[in-house]
């Protein structure tokens, strides 16, 4: 049986990242992905001659040099901006709050006259310590933008009504007093030409990959294998859930191709209604200006999680962190695993953070 430095378990960007430095590092490395694609939720297909991001949006933005550069080894990337737009009662809005989100729903285009009707909103809710999401919101943006933009689209993303959210959820609500439709500030932003799977077969050129290889099917033999195991799955579940589940929110993606060229003429629309029950819709043709007479879509629904669906996004209340913490703690004791990515360390990253991440983890651990 061979033997590896590195089992690295996940082929997402985080998993890739590290067997790619590894690599250049001299080390052997081992990737298995129990899907049948590397690439993992950034993984894109061409339809039809569209790329399709199969597992949602995915915006590569940043503001950190190190960050750009790196991702540009492997891609060159187009100048997209993401500017989408919020569908509520058969209007569109745009999307960050801005002016022209302002002027959408109230029909002013001066900054002060703007900033009084929310401040007036606010004072007229009362609400000094808010008490969950729905007034922590109502607080920092007043009710126009909470009930039109904000209150269907949170409680379908999350399963459950803002009064039974935390106020911490939402920290702070970006209100932009200038007509500009881009919804990041960052200093760099795009989508690779050709799509990110091309990116992830760069960073595993000359890496031995299997697919359809579940780790937990053989964890013996492959904890045997390798001197050490990278491993980007969920941090509860390698521990077999012995302190309990960390919760996770899943996705289910409904995908349609149709017979005409153009069917939203923006990338993204998100629907702000609860009673709708998909949280948005891409147009992955816009993404990258793509030329096909035909256009594919893909509606976007929240699911509650449960073992066999895949989970995308941890639930990082103060429950669910205190358990990570214990099972960090459990980790810290593991010398032969070094646990990354969002399941692997329970939280949302950003590409250009997951890229970050991974960098620094590879200076720690392989420039020794």
């Amino acid at each position: 049986m061979e033997h590896y430095d590195y089992l690295i378990v996940g082929s997402g960007l985080y998993g890739s990242i590290f067997a790619h430095e590894a690599r250049k590092a001299g080390k052997k490395v081992l990737v298995i992905e129990k899907r049948d694609h590397i690439a993992g939720n950034i993984y894109t297909k061409n339809q039809e001659g569209i790329n399709v991001h199969k597992y949602g949006a995915h915006i590569f933005h940043t503001s950190d040099e190190e960050v750009w550069k790196y991702i540009n080894q492997f891609a060159k990337f187009n100048r997209f901006t993401n500017s989408p737009k919020g569908f509520y009662h058969g209007k569109l809005y745009s999307l960050p709050f801005n002016m022209n989100t302002f002027y959408e729903l109230w029909g002013e285009k001066d900054p002060l006259k703007v900033k009084k009707i929310i401040a007036d909103q606010i004072a007229k809710e009362h609400i000094d310590s808010p008490k969950n999401l729905e007034e922590q919101a109502l607080k920092l943006v007043g009710r126009d933008v909470y009930e039109k933009l904000i209150k269907g689209y949170t409680e379908k993303q999350w399963g459950k009504k803002a009064t039974e959210l935390p106020a911490f959820i939402i920290k702070r609500l970006p209100l932009r007093f200038t007509f500009d439709n881009n919804y990041f500030n960052d200093l760099y932003q795009g989508i690779p030409f050709g799509g990110y799977t091309g990116i992830i077969e760069k960073m595993l050129e000359g890496i031995e990959v299997r697919l359809n290889t579940d780790f937990f099917a053989n964890r013996d033999i492959y904890q045997q294998i390798a001197d050490k195991i990278m491993f980007t799955g969920c941090i509860d579940e390698f521990f077999d859930y012995v302190l309990g589940k960390l919760e996770y929110r899943s996705l289910r993606f409904e995908e349609e191709t149709l017979n005409c060229e153009n069917y939203q003429g923006n990338a993204v629309i998100n629907y702000n209604e609860y009673e709708i029950p998909y949280t948005r819709i891409i147009e992955h043709k816009h993404f990258d200006n793509s030329v096909s007479p035909k256009t594919i879509i893909t509606r976007e629904y929240p699911v509650t999680w449960k073992e066999g669906l895949e989970p995308y996004y941890p639930v990082n209340d103060e429950k669910n962190n205190s358990l990570y913490q214990q099972y960090l703690e459990m980790a810290h004791k593991q010398n032969q695993v070094i646990f990354g990515g969002r399941l692997g360390l329970y939280k949302y990253f950003n590409m250009d953070l997951v890229v970050k991440s991974a960098l620094n983890l590879c200076r720690e651990e392989l420039i020794k």
